[in-house]
């Protein structure tokens, strides 16, 4: 998929809530008096790593007890990391994954905000430590995850039995829509945010489309032009590069050679503009009369030189693997760049993963084919958020007859980082008084829907992270 390094957004990107000042009565202890981490650490299976001090919440960071293959449960088992962020029984409860490593800094989702609620995030199975060791790559699959998601639930919803609403950015989107159509009965709710939809892995022509129209025809031109221009300039670029790599110690095994890192970079450029950048800044873009050193520079602030380098690949295996085997990737290749480019093809999911795992697209899955079905004609209490100007949205989930409340909403303007806040009124509204409900949270005939919990600096402000360009 893409691979530009830039910020993680946990993509859950977080709004603001009501004070959180002070703890529930649930925060501490159940009304019986036990102790809440006492209840969660008598779940079969389930073990304490830490419990880290937030104010107003108790907030515990696990290892969950998990099959290696849910089909066959007796065949081996692997600790899966989860955190609790816990406000009270009394509340619901979001159950968030961003379908990556999970981060053990506390934070609240977007949907966690509005509710008041509780929050599970759950790490996805075979990033490391949630990883299987030996691991039988074969059971890394959208399925598997879902049912360690299943398990999760059934195993928590005996403490937290209010409504339960799953949620997840990007991949985490992706996971999340996963989860529901395989678990239809698990969640009373889903909010999927900018969720990609690949549904014929071969099938890219929505993304070429997408890059001739998005943003203004003044914004395209100065973003193609700076990007060819630092292909024309790979002769300077390239010996930077690898300068950088050997005073930092980065490799490009996986990527062949630091030309071909540089290739792997630099032709995502553009679409990491728009993935993390609003049109409004294209007037920060550089001139192709710009020094090499400004381009340089820009590349690696867009981009990120370490996406091409094995250290910066490597924690991101799992994803490629996945997209390289069952969920498909948008393998888009700008055709402006054609007569600089030197590695056609170059830019795939098996570049990513070491050569010692086997992988090879499965043409015969239809999972990907079943998923958007389900979503199109059957699907129930979800809500889809994209941002017009984010490339991911090029393939979106797309419900249609045959559904209950099930909506899709676009942010006008807005990037990957596209969330309720950012829609426009009316469709925020709209999307806010589905969530509370879904939730349990009662909101009157005519009263305006409203997210129960103020901004806090800590809990809600966006992750950042080294991250290279995938959803």
């Amino acid at each position: 998929m893409r691979k530009t390094l830039r910020w993680l957004l946990s993509l859950v990107v977080l709004i603001s809530t009501v004070g959180i000042g002070s703890a529930s009565a649930g925060a501490a202890t159940t009304a019986a008096g036990a102790d809440i981490k006492d209840r969660i650490l008598a779940v079969p299976g389930m073990s304490l790593i830490e419990e880290k001090p937030v104010n107003g919440y108790r907030y515990f960071v696990l290892n969950y007890q998990q099959p290696i293959d849910h089909r066959h449960p007796g065949k081996g088992t692997f600790k899966q990391r989860i955190s609790i962020l816990h406000k009270g029984e009394d509340r619901p409860t979001v159950f968030f994954t961003g379908g990556y490593n999970l981060s053990t800094t506390p934070s609240r989702s977007e949907p966690t905000q509005m509710t008041d609620g509780n929050q599970v995030s759950m790490e996805y199975r075979f990033f490391t430590p949630s990883r299987p060791d030996p691991a039988d790559w074969s059971k890394l699959d959208i399925w598997q995850a879902a049912s360690d998601q299943h398990r999760i639930f059934k195993a928590l919803k005996k403490i937290y039995g209010k409504n339960w609403i799953a949620t997840g950015g990007s991949k985490g989107g992706m996971t999340a829509t996963y989860f529901r159509r395989f678990y239809p009965h698990d969640m009373d709710g889903t909010v999927a945010y900018v969720a990609p939809d690949d549904v014929r892995n071969a099938e890219d022509s929505a993304y070429e489309k997408f890059f001739k129209n998005v943003g203004s025809k003044e914004c395209r031109a100065k973003l193609n032009g700076v990007q060819h221009e630092i292909f024309e300039r790979r002769g300077e670029m390239v010996p930077r590069l690898k300068k950088w790599a050997e005073e930092n110690d980065y490799t490009f095994k996986l990527a062949g050679s630091a030309d071909k890192a540089f290739e792997l970079v630099a032709q995502d450029l553009v679409w990491g503009f728009w993935q993390y950048h609003l049109e409004s800044e294209c007037d920060q873009v550089p001139a192709t009369g710009a020094s090499t050193d400004d381009l340089y520079k820009w590349a690696d602030e867009i981009g990120g030189w370490d996406a091409g380098t094995d250290q910066g690949m490597l924690p991101y295996t799992p994803y490629y693997y996945q997209a390289g085997t069952q969920m498909g990737s948008p393998d888009y290749e700008e055709p402006l760049l054609d007569d600089v480019r030197k590695y056609p093809g170059l830019n795939v999911p098996r570049t990513y993963v070491p050569r010692d795992i086997p992988m090879k697209f499965n043409k015969h899955d239809k999972a990907m084919r079943d998923v958007d079905a389900w979503v199109r004609h059957h699907s129930s209490q979800m809500l889809f958020v994209y941002g017009q100007n984010d490339p991911w949205g090029a393939e979106p989930f797309r419900p249609g007859k045959g559904t209950k409340d099930t909506a899709v909403y676009t942010a006008p303007g807005q990037n990957h980082g596209a969330n309720i806040a950012k829609l426009q009124e009316d469709d925020r509204a709209d999307a806010t008084r589905a969530l509370m409900k879904w939730a349990g949270v009662k909101v009157g005939p005519d009263e305006k829907p409203k997210r129960l919990t103020a901004y806090d600096k800590k809990l809600d402000r966006p992750q950042k992270d080294a991250l290279t360009l995938r959803p």
